[in-house]
């Protein structure tokens, strides 16, 4: 089998060591061939030139935002080829989507995970988030986020790049600080799904599977029921109170996550499409990647997208 396996170099918790023995792993059962990304949206364009190319399987050792950028090149095949599918290695600091598969956050764990995934024919289809705007239109794997949370995303790369890096301590004070500072008191958003509006949400998020995010090890789940397997989720908050904000952060620390319903916020579950809108340009992230102000984002849930080697 012919694979192409797109390395992120600047990968956060991988060193040039790790990365040898994942390669001669692999190489051990496949016909390999790096590629080592230079710039944004490098990985997005392997990947979309790798069917024409020959290969059979994409690999990618990297965090979130490699992942999204190469399910973006796969999802954009050039018709009449046979996409590749997919495997992810992780190599970020949070690595959301990988760990929401079931696959292990250890990179050379996960390796012999998907060489074991290889050797039985094991597979897995799963269904993608897609976005559309004025200025988008492209897929994500597991979050979009309006407002606070995209706020401390586009904090955290601000962070990265004078040299700190993004660890869950990280998030949680630049969350913190941007809460206290009035950065989460705009109601500006509105929520419309099938039937069903919202006026004056805070901040929102649409998921594609849970968790949201992780803090550390721990899962946080503000919509629990959400899946690969099902359409898209949602959750609004309509309250900012420090009480109210705190008793439903803790709660989507719980085992079982968020309730469906309570105060202070508003949850979606199984959605074919929502559409979320700002009276004002507002902070817009996928996947853990700053995207820039929108004002309105339409969301669309597109089911068996992506074959993954799990």
């Amino acid at each position: 089998m012919r694979a192409l396996f797109i390395v992120n170099p600047q990968a956060t918790t991988t060193t040039s060591r790790t990365r040898e023995v994942i390669l001669g792993a692999l190489a051990s059962e496949l016909d390999v061939t790096v590629a080592a990304t230079e710039y944004r949206d490098h990985a997005g364009e392997l990947a979309r030139q790798a069917a024409g190319n020959g290969y059979d399987l994409v690999l990618s050792l990297g965090g979130d935002g490699t992942v999204n950028e190469v399910v973006n090149g796969l999802l954009a095949t050039p018709s009449g080829l046979v996409r590749p599918r997919y495997a992810v290695i992780p190599g970020g600091s949070a690595n959301v989507f990988i760990r929401s598969l079931g696959v292990p956050g250890d990179p050379v764990e996960a390796t012999g995970v998907v060489l074991e995934a290889l050797r039985e024919g094991r597979e897995r289809e799963i269904s993608l988030g897609r976005i559309t705007s004025d200025k988008d239109d492209r897929y994500f794997t597991f979050c979009a986020g309006f407002g606070w949370d995209a706020d401390v995303v586009q904090q955290v790369e601000n962070e990265r790049a004078q040299g700190r890096r993004a660890t869950p301590a990280l998030y949680a004070e630049v969350a913190v600080k941007l809460f206290f500072q009035g950065d989460i008191q705009d109601p500006s958003l509105s929520v419309v799904s099938r039937g069903r509006s919202l006026v004056g949400a805070y901040f929102a998020i649409v998921t594609n599977t849970t968790p949201w995010t992780y803090a550390g090890a721990l899962p946080l789940q503000p919509t629990p029921s959400s899946r690969f397997e099902l359409g898209l989720d949602a959750f609004a908050l309509t309250h900012t109170s420090p009480a109210i904000t705190g008793w439903i952060l803790s709660q989507m620390f719980f085992p079982k996550g968020l309730p469906a319903r309570g105060d202070g916020y508003v949850t979606w579950h199984d959605q074919d499409s929502l559409q979320i809108t700002s009276s004002h340009p507002r902070a817009f992230q996928i996947d853990g990647e700053y995207l820039g102000d929108r004002e309105q984002v339409n969301f669309q849930s597109v089911p068996k997208a992506l074959r993954i080697i799990c």
